[in-house]
């Protein structure tokens, strides 16, 4: 996926991965305010952000005058979980505001003014993507969609709809558009036919601002993003695998009448920082929204260490301690408010019950990184391993564990809840290279396929994206429109199919009584998820040894039984019976 962190290296030589670019940083105020959240303009001219965390029971607001006495330029205040992010030319600002009375801690989120760098890269879902080679032609692809449901015209290639039962649960129960799933993400193309009439323009927001020494020029003048658009493809791609609209074009999602809000945490470049990502997820939280999809982890660590690695500074442990109090406030408020919080588990094709030697991190500023021994008993993975956040793998159309997916040999740890659709490109017998029909296809941004050159100038499908990418137009209220779809895999595409059947279950299952406005208990909508999903054994022998051309370090052992395991969790999530459960 995209966002979650990479697949090893040996994986990227021996399979020829690279990823897209992912989308993440959290610099800059929110376009909107929300009743917690507060912002003032600022001035990005070659300060260095910062975010700072008030004591458990502190006000952020106070705290939000002391760091401006001190000379600090205030560019949020999250009074829900303490936070407050700033700028200051003071080298030493992180120091001495941790020495502050009432300051839980404090860390540097970048300096505006680096080299350029290049983006935060998954080598995992795009795997055409590596030196642009050609599609392998498939040999016999997965199996199409079931005849019981109505299908838009790509939708016999949504293998993945067909193994959870999401045609029949269509019969029950499309969605309810009272129903809103955020989509922290990248950001979501608000134009793409399948996307637009689902989409919430009013509630969607974009919670970064782009900085142009690694997300290359700004787009507006402000460089703060309207909230309908997507320059990376990513969230479109996990939007439409949620909802896209059944309109007789192109493809229809798992909950295709539900509504879509983007609030944005990622930048162009591909990085989720802690202030953009608390910030949307408080907002999530005081706007009501019922299921947030996040295909991504927190950078710039990709596991964050209670009290830092060995290997880790005194500042990089105080900086990673911040986060994950940040991110544990964030995502339990957001339970509290009976949001659902479905994540990814992970591209890493890691045990996360140990996870051994973590190389890549910190990830940003470029060139910081350094080898850390994690112990998984205070070492995490943010925000699928934080409090209240649904874990999901990937399988492939065989129903295999995919091969780049993490997984767990505790499978009682709590790192993983289900399992779902998010594609395998070698899933397919005797394959020689990858698959297109074996991944997910959904919807992209027209102007993401052009500038990758899938699509030329003209809207024709180039030889280059012949296979991987499609494109269906039909009149829609009397005009001609047409949308793009790609095949990606991952699971950034995994998790949303387990968020789409949660809002289907918030459809089938929700009240007026205990939420803003209609709604669901989050305990509730998780524990039918689990319930509901279909019990997937191990595969015996139970270390899985992935047939050529996968090298043998993505060699798996699955631990656990029939009822609950850590390559599947409680099983492969299965609409039909979710919108039924009783």
């Amino acid at each position: 996926m995209r966002n979650t962190r990479m697949v090893s290296a040996l994986g990227a030589l021996a399979l020829g991965l690279t990823g897209l670019a992912a989308t993440s940083n959290a610099t800059a105020a929110p376009t909107a305010d929300t009743a917690d959240t507060t912002k003032t303009a600022s001035s990005n001219g070659g300060n260095t952000h910062y975010v700072v965390l008030a004591d458990r029971g502190s006000s952020a607001k106070a705290l939000a005058k002391r760091l401006q006495a001190k000379g600090a330029t205030v560019t949020s205040v999250n009074e829900a979980v303490g936070m407050v992010t700033v700028t200051s030319s003071d080298a030493n600002f992180a120091t001495s505001a941790r020495a502050m009375k009432g300051v839980f801690g404090a860390a540097d989120e970048g300096v505006v003014g680096r080299s350029p760098q290049k983006a935060k890269r998954d080598e995992t879902e795009r795997p055409r993507m590596a030196g642009k080679q050609a599609a392998t032609a498939p040999t016999k692809g997965p199996k199409g969609m079931s005849k019981n449901r109505a299908a838009d015209p790509l939708d016999d290639k949504l293998w993945g709809m067909d193994m959870i039962n999401a045609g029949a649960a269509h019969v029950a129960e499309s969605g309810d558009k009272r129903v809103k799933v955020g989509i922290m993400d990248t950001g979501v193309d608000a134009s793409h036919p399948d996307i637009a009439p689902n989409f919430d323009h009013k509630l969607s927001r974009n919670f970064t601002t782009d900085i142009p020494e690694i997300d290359g020029e700004c787009e507006v003048e402000s460089c703060i993003d309207p909230a309908d658009v997507d320059q990376g493809g990513h969230g479109t791609h996990v939007a439409g695998t949620v909802a896209a609209a059944k309109n007789g074009l192109g493809v229809s999602g798992v909950a295709p009448d539900v509504s879509l809000v983007n609030v944005r945490a990622g930048q162009d470049s591909g990085y989720f920082f802690v202030g953009p990502t608390v910030n949307a997820l408080t907002y999530s939280a005081d706007s009501g929204l019922d299921v947030v999809n996040m295909s991504f982890y927190v950078d710039p660590w990709a596991y964050y260490c209670e009290g830092g690695a060995p290997e880790d500074s005194p500042e990089e442990a105080a900086e990673q301690d911040m986060i994950i109090e940040s991110m544990s406030r964030a995502l339990r408020y957001a339970h509290s408010k009976d949001v659902t919080l479905v994540g990814a588990l992970g591209n890493a094709a890691t045990d996360l019950a140990n996870p051994g030697t973590d190389t890549s991190s910190p990830n940003y500023p470029e060139g910081n990184a350094h080898p850390r021994t994690l112990d998984n008993a205070s070492c995490m993975d943010l925000p699928v391993e934080g409090p209240n956040v649904i874990g999901v793998s990937s399988v492939g159309p065989s129903e295999r564990k995919a091969y780049y997916s993490n997984y767990t040999t505790e499978p009682t740890s709590g790192e993983i809840e289900v399992s779902a659709p998010g594609g395998d490109a070698y899933d397919y017998p005797n394959a020689s290279g990858p698959n297109p029909s074996s991944m997910v296809l959904s919807s992209v941004p027209e102007e993401v396929v052009k500038a990758e050159g899938s699509v030329d100038e003209d809207g024709n499908i180039t030889p280059a994206g012949e296979g991987w990418v499609f494109k269906d137009c039909a009149k829609i209220k009397g005009t001609v429109e047409c949308g793009y779809y790609e095949y990606y895999q991952g699971t950034s595409m995994a998790s949303p199919h387990a968020a789409g059947v949660s809002a289907l279950i918030v459809s089938a299952h929700g009240n007026n009584n205990g939420h803003t406005g209609f709604g669901l208990n989050a305990d509730t909508t998780q524990q039918i998820l689990m319930d509901s999903a279909r019990n997937k054994p191990c595969p015996e022998p139970r270390l899985y040894d992935y047939p050529a051309p996968i090298p043998a370090g993505y060699n798996a052992e699955c631990v656990g039984d029939d009822d609950f395991n850590g390559f599947y969790g409680d099983g492969i999530i299965d609409a039909q019976a979710a919108v039924a459960k009783k």
